[in-house]
């Protein structure tokens, strides 16, 4: 393996995502379906954020954007398994959301992982009024490369709060 500009093993690219969401439509099946949806789609984590939130749909459509953006990044879209709560957006007390995966998504990610390689998974989204949108680009860095700065900080926030994983 060609090594990068600072001497370092170069990261690769393993996917990106996006996906582009209209807050009016998550709305209208938050009115329709209520908890059913909430429940079938998002966590207990992401439901309270949202609750907390003076828009709760404009929060719940950027971690749709999020969750559809991620399948797209795993390469599979929603199929081969995967379940929405699968995937999971949280955020750092800074604010930045950080994608968790979990059951066939936290599988996916393992079998596209090159040996001597770890997954990143990085996760922006935003939203304007009546668009939320999300993107993914998942990552591959050496092993013995540094964590990146936002990881130490999450790994320390869920062993206070008692959730282990990256």
């Amino acid at each position: 393996m060609r090594r990068g500009t600072l001497g370092r093993d170069p990261a690769m690219i393993l996917g990106i995502g996006t996906d582009l969401c209209n807050i009016d439509r998550i709305a209208a099946v938050l009115d329709r379906h209520g908890d059913r949806f909430r429940n079938r789609v998002f966590t207990e984590t992401e439901l309270a954020r949202a609750a907390r939130r003076p828009h709760e749909a404009a929060t719940l459509a950027k971690r749709w954007a999020a969750k559809e953006a991620c399948s797209k990044a795993l390469g599979t879209g929603l199929s081969m398994g995967i379940a929405w709560r699968d995937m999971a957006v949280t955020n750092l007390r800074s604010g930045q959301p950080v994608m968790t995966l979990t059951g066939w998504a936290a599988q996916r990610l393992v079998a596209m992982t090159p040996p001597g390689h770890r997954a990143h998974v990085h996760v922006t989204l935003t939203d304007d009024d009546p668009w939320a949108q999300a993107f993914v680009v998942i990552e591959a860095v050496p092993e013995s490369a540094p964590l990146p700065p936002a990881l130490p900080t999450l790994l320390a926030e869920r062993v206070q709060s008692g959730r282990a994983g990256a």
